[in-house]
């Protein structure tokens, strides 16, 4: 995974500041999670050589802040009792600083809730989008608002799914 990120010099000339994979990554076990870019608050500076992916890795973006980030999902092992997935997700979200977003896990073990409105593509794979009471089925360039609903993917297919994602800080109504 190659990352070009442009900034500007000392004579305020545009410049490629990181040219290479992501800073730091998080979950290959069970799928990945990527950063690539993060602002901190809204307006945000666009001076300096700080790689604003080089943080701990957590879920939901800082107080007026932004995430930009690939993401995989695995293939769910088949014959995994719902208990093991249920302590391998709550171990993922802990990792994440996520515990709290996991509100009701009570139909997917990764359900979740976030602070945020994502916007989201899913560039391979075949996958459901669960919700607490939908399901819809995704296919690669299929695009999802995630507007802070609890919700969770599941990998239909064979091959890990990837998607990247841009996820905003809000304030959710419900």
């Amino acid at each position: 995974m190659r990352r070009i990120i442009t900034g500007h010099n000392a004579d305020g000339k545009s410049v490629v500041m990181h040219d290479g994979p992501p800073a730091r990554s998080i979950g290959e076990d069970v799928g990945g999670l990527y950063e690539i870019w993060n602002t901190e608050s809204t307006p945000f500076t666009t001076k300096g050589f700080e790689d604003k992916a080089d943080i701990d890795i957590e879920l939901e973006p800082s107080k007026g802040g932004t995430k930009f980030r690939y993401f995989q999902i695995n293939p769910t092992p088949e014959g995994v009792p719902v208990e093991i997935l249920n302590e391998m997700a709550a171990d993922a979200f802990d990792k994440i600083k996520a515990s709290h977003c996991r509100v009701d896990v009570s139909k997917h073990p990764a359900m979740h809730k976030t602070d945020s409105i994502d916007y989201i593509i899913l560039l391979k794979g075949d996958v459901t989008l669960i919700l607490d009471e939908d399901e819809i089925d995704l296919k690669p360039f299929d695009t999802v608002v995630q507007r802070g609903t609890n919700h969770a993917w599941r990998n239909n297919g064979n091959e890990p799914a990837l998607f990247i994602a841009i996820l905003i800080d809000s304030e959710i109504d419900a």
